[in-house]
């Protein structure tokens, strides 16, 4: 299943894409490498997680050794330990503010077409519902309420599944409301930033730019080049960020470069969550840049 051709062929027949390594442990933490990303040991509850943002890409990139599982090892191999995760996932994009509050969140394989394997894969990470009603409270005014009729969606678990290996971080999944603008999304992060002094993990999953039409006919046709429209929002956001901009994050959404990045915002609002969680003090790193499928960006981020 490595393949490229494999690999294609596989993509463009997954009717239904809405859209490995050493174990570390949630309470164990390996050696950064070199040339990844360097965040601060955490040594009291006082000393913020970083956050993070993860470009998650093909559902496949979770059975596949390639240059983005390999990048994901890597920004495994550096992160702090936390006491559990909050995911914020594209693809739980519901009319309305929802955490999940499961003893034992469900592995949901949202995809179609794709091969067994991948079906078949499991992440039986603890849910945590003791945060799924903090979080709730932090987004009050967003009327978010605890749901047990959701878990871990492939937006969460195809990351985890290389972050944590073994599974035993406890995971909270928090949806994202379609009903509201980009700027309330961004207001939303912002009140979840005292979860980094209480050990959480606040993790995005979606993707700086995601023209799925756009990236399956290019697929197609073979061609891997890089659209100027996915290139100049990859660019924009990469540098709002830097910035610590939020405006400029919540309305490239309405540039003409987001609109064709972005045919639905799902993918991008994770960004949002991310960003709002981040200190003006935080520093952005980008352990993973380039395109997937000529115009996917995967790039990833860290604000530490």
């Amino acid at each position: 299943m490595t393949g490229s051709l494999t690999r294609r062929k596989l993509l463009l027949t997954a009717a239904g894409w809405v859209a490995g390594g050493a174990a570390i442990g949630c309470r164990e933490r390996a050696g950064a490498k070199a040339g990844t990303i360097a965040v601060t040991e955490r040594t009291n509850e006082t000393t913020p997680l970083p956050v993070l943002f993860i470009g998650h890409g093909s559902p496949m990139n979770a059975i596949e050794d390639n240059q983005w599982s390999q990048a994901f090892r890597r920004i495994a191999a550096a992160l702090p330990k936390p006491r559990a995760v909050l995911s914020i996932s594209a693809h739980w994009f519901v009319p309305g503010t929802f955490t999940t509050g499961n003893d034992r969140p469900e592995t949901i394989h949202d995809f179609g077409g794709f091969p067994r394997p991948l079906f078949e894969m499991q992440y039986p990470a603890p849910g945590d519902p003791a945060l799924a009603r903090r979080v709730a409270s932090l987004l009050a005014s967003a009327s978010a309420t605890v749901r047990l009729d959701w878990g871990l969606d492939h937006g969460t678990w195809t990351v985890l599944h290389y972050l944590f290996p073994d599974a035993s971080c406890p995971v909270v999944q928090l949806s994202i409301d379609h009903r509201a603008t980009p700027a309330a999304h961004l207001e939303l992060g912002r009140a979840l930033a005292p979860l980094r002094h209480e050990g959480v993990l606040i993790l995005g999953s979606g993707n700086i730019t995601h023209n799925l039409r756009h990236a399956m006919v290019s697929a197609r046709m073979g061609d891997t080049s890089q659209p100027p429209w996915a290139s100049s929002f990859d660019g924009d956001v990469a540098r709002a960020l830097e910035q610590h901009d939020g405006a400029a994050l919540a309305r490239l959404l309405d540039t003409d470069a987001g609109r064709k990045s972005h045919p639905t915002p799902d993918h991008y609002l994770p960004v949002l969550y991310a960003a709002g969680a981040a200190s003006a003090s935080d520093k952005v790193q980008f352990p993973v840049e380039g395109f997937d499928l000529g115009s996917l960006s995967m790039r990833s981020f860290v604000f530490a």
